[in-house]
């Protein structure tokens, strides 16, 4: 059960200061904790939510749970928010890939409409509400690559168990990198695309697969789109945070070797310096290398 689900995470871990009264006393207390709860931990109350009888597609109320990090002796808290990633992923189903059949089976059609319904009910009371946790099954989408650096990146080997004491310590990757870094490296992400989309979509707008719009707006490719959505999202939090990306659960599909040859975000950021150089045939080739990979590790979720 612990080796489950095969997802990769993106988290915003933000000071105990940019938490309004009563929550800021409330997360100060909890880091306090000598017990507190890492993402096994997530992972099983969730899973104990879905395999319940009656299922619960939500949980009946929001965690009060958090991971917490400590940063140049600040304390940061990055909360679960599992009831409205809940709500969020729902939202997200028709995109998910698997068959209609096994989908109804696990989440009734009746239950994601009744949860849809409660969504919009809270939403409407809680229009400012953001999750501080993204996720992605069975892969690490691109554009979260590029809010790191390649030094950033700690890998941690797979720890046997010594004997008697159970399955050890699985293999570990993951980047982190302050706030105001990760804003700088996806604005100047998102110019180089943009950049690039312009001069490709004045050359040969049908070719460059880039939807052009009314005049004087930005042509859009689905970088540009998918970093300016990470980039507002990032805009959310307090400029002081840590933001942190972990490969989760796909260390269990992804073997130690690979991972400890995995270098995503220094490729990115290659890329994207090749296609601010103009050479579009290296950024193009790092980008297609790049995905075919992943492509492979979203491949074996159809696997027997």
């Amino acid at each position: 059960m612990s080796k489950v689900p095969y997802a990769a995470y993106l988290r915003v871990y933000e000071p105990l200061g940019a938490f309004p009264e009563p929550e800021r006393s409330h997360w100060a207390r909890y880091a306090e904790r000598g017990d507190l709860p890492g993402p096994q931990e997530e992972l099983r109350r969730s899973i104990r939510e879905l395999i319940a009888v009656p299922g619960r597609v939500v949980p009946p109320k929001e965690s009060a749970d958090a991971f917490v990090a400590v940063v140049d002796g600040v304390v940061c808290v990055c909360p679960w928010r599992t009831r409205l990633r809940s709500w969020e992923a729902l939202g997200e189903v028709g995109h998910w890939l698997m068959p209609q059949s096994v989908l109804d089976a696990a989440l009734p059609p009746q239950a994601r409409e009744r949860a849809a319904e409660e969504y919009g009910r809270w939403r409407e009371r809680n229009p400012d509400a953001r999750p501080w946790i993204r996720s992605a099954l069975w892969h690490v989408p691109v554009r979260w690559f590029a809010l790191f650096a390649d030094d950033e990146r700690e890998f941690t080997a797979r720890e046997p168990a010594g004997e008697g004491q159970g399955e050890g310590r699985p293999a570990a990757l993951r980047y982190r990198t302050p706030m105001v870094r990760a804003r700088q490296r996806v604005a100047r992400g998102l110019r180089t695309v943009r950049d690039a989309a312009r001069q490709a979509a004045a050359e040969a707008p049908s070719e460059a697969g880039i939807e052009a719009g009314a005049q004087g707006e930005e042509p859009v490719g689905p970088l540009a789109a998918a970093l300016t959505d990470v980039g507002r999202w990032l805009e959310e939090f307090h400029p002081r945070s840590l933001v942190e990306l972990d490969y989760g659960g796909l260390v269990y599909t992804i073997t130690e070797e690979q991972l400890a040859a995995d270098r995503s975000a220094a490729e990115v950021a290659a890329g994207l310096s090749a296609l601010a150089e103009g050479d579009l045939e290296r950024a193009g080739r790092l980008y297609e290398e790049l995905t075919e990979r992943w492509m492979t590790v979203r491949e074996r979720q159809f696997a027997n």
